[in-house]
């Protein structure tokens, strides 16, 4: 399950992806909050929109995006605060759970670790064969979280296909250096 955190749209999306990464939807949505409402009501609605999605869809593993710095200070507290919750949820339900940048969903979905929304929301569609592009943005983003987590051999999903390539040896070495 992918998780792009936000405190009016958290992007929620769940995919199967086999040993040979091809992959199938199996729900996509948004979990909403109105910026009006105080924040305890805004985490407890994303805490229950997440919890939902797991009860129904049993997902093997959690990823949610990295929060990134950015110039708004407000934008950023919001989203840490919904990453701090999907986290939660995730240990909640006993489910593993790993983050992932932008830049390294982006370049593990499109080859490209600057890619714009669209072309994120174009090849979650070919990956997944869907006839339209996944919508909103918040939600491709979630499908491109599951995809990245799994194709970078993610905790559950290298377990489901065996012991790991070279290639992810390599990664989880480097994200194991890069926790120091």
């Amino acid at each position: 399950m992918g998780v792009d955190p936000g405190l009016t749209r958290c992007g929620v999306g769940v995919v199967d992806v086999a040993p040979d990464r091809s992959a199938r939807l199996v729900h996509v949505g948004v979990v909403r909050s109105h910026p009006d409402a105080a924040i305890e009501q805004r985490l407890a609605l994303i805490a229950a929109g997440l919890r939902a999605v797991i009860d129904e869809h049993a997902p093997q593993v959690v990823a949610v995006e990295r929060v990134f710095a950015q110039h708004n200070r407000q934008t950023v507290m919001g989203t840490a605060q919904a990453s701090g919750i999907a986290l939660l949820v995730a240990g909640e339900r006993g489910l593993p759970a790993a983050t992932h940048t932008p830049s390294e969903v982006k370049a593990a979905v499109t080859g490209y670790g600057a890619a714009d929304k669209r072309q994120v929301q174009t090849m979650v569609a070919r990956v997944l064969r869907l006839d339209e592009l996944p919508q909103p943005a918040d939600a491709a983003d979630a499908l491109a979280l599951a995809l990245c987590h799994a194709w970078r051999g993610g905790r559950a999903a290298s377990a489901a296909s065996g012991p790991l390539t070279p290639a992810q040896r390599a990664w989880a070495d480097a994200e194991r250096l890069a926790r120091r």
